[in-house]
């Protein structure tokens, strides 16, 4: 992605200050890496005030998510089932700056998504603490899910990836994420087991109302898709499991027989 490097700089605190946005409405896209300094290009010509995450010099960084669920999958059954009081709990640590948060994720209004989180050190991102499950338990209980038996939370997936951070310019503040070499495991982090060779998926955090780079998205022929890191990796990996939601995904994109066709079609192809 060489027109990153030509995008004016934002930091961390500034980029939250902005645009925290820990409730949301995400959409998701799927295009070739190939296809993502174009897309760059045209969002800065229409919005020239766009930025990118920058951190001691960097504007890409490795990101590690380990994924908790229950021993019946709980959280994967409720989000295959697009249940209203789904959730998903996970760590999420930067492999270069060294932070880990543990993150909650449950559903609000209107379809928005809702994220709280707390930290945790690096070398418990893959156990939940005691303080850990009181803040699940917490999150969970505040947003209404049915009970979830907390102890029994076990990491289930883990995914890596590298990603670009983008504070986008308009009226209303609003990021988005370009993530690059994406794979998933069940245990390992170091053996992955599936993968998006090729490919970019870009997410955008708005309000309700859609961003300048979701337009160009459009534009170009590019539209939303269902693509679940938690989800659709752990149904790529445990082909046993239900995937109704991402079987499109799946088919089109992680399958490895069709995955580097769709690497290089063109939104018109697709």
């Amino acid at each position: 992605m060489n027109a990153v490097a030509g995008l004016v700089s934002v930091g961390l605190e500034a980029l939250d200050a902005q645009a925290a946005l820990q409730t949301r409405v995400d959409r998701k896209y799927v295009v070739p890496l190939s296809a993502t300094d174009g897309i760059l290009a045209e969002l800065t010509a229409t919005e020239p005030a766009t930025a990118v995450l920058e951190i001691a010099g960097a504007r890409s960084f490795g990101y590690e998510s380990v994924y908790f669920d229950t021993p019946d999958l709980d959280s994967y059954h409720l989000t295959v089932r697009r249940r209203r009081r789904r959730f998903k709990v996970r760590t999420r640590a930067y492999l270069e700056t060294g932070g880990c948060w543990l993150e909650v994720k449950t559903r609000g209004a209107r379809g928005t998504t809702v994220k709280q989180r707390t930290a945790c050190g690096a070398d418990d991102r893959r156990r939940l603490t005691a303080h850990g499950r009181d803040f699940v338990a917490a999150v969970l209980h505040d947003a209404g899910v049915a009970p979830v038996p907390v102890d029994e939370l076990a990491p289930t997936l883990v995914t890596r990836y590298r990603r670009t951070t983008l504070l986008l310019g308009g009226a209303t503040a609003s990021r988005a994420t370009i993530d690059t070499g994406l794979g998933w495991s069940l245990d390992d982090p170091a053996r992955t087991t599936a993968g998006v060779d090729g490919l970019a998926v870009v997410e955008t955090k708005t309000g309700s109302a859609a961003s300048a780079l979701d337009r160009v998205l459009w534009s170009r022929g590019h539209r939303p898709v269902r693509i679940s890191k938690f989800g659709s990796g752990l149904a790529t990996l445990r082909p046993e499991l239900p995937s109704t939601p991402w079987n499109r995904v799946i088919s089109r994109y992680l399958d490895p027989a069709t995955a580097v066709d769709a690497a290089r079609a063109t939104p018109a192809q697709r």
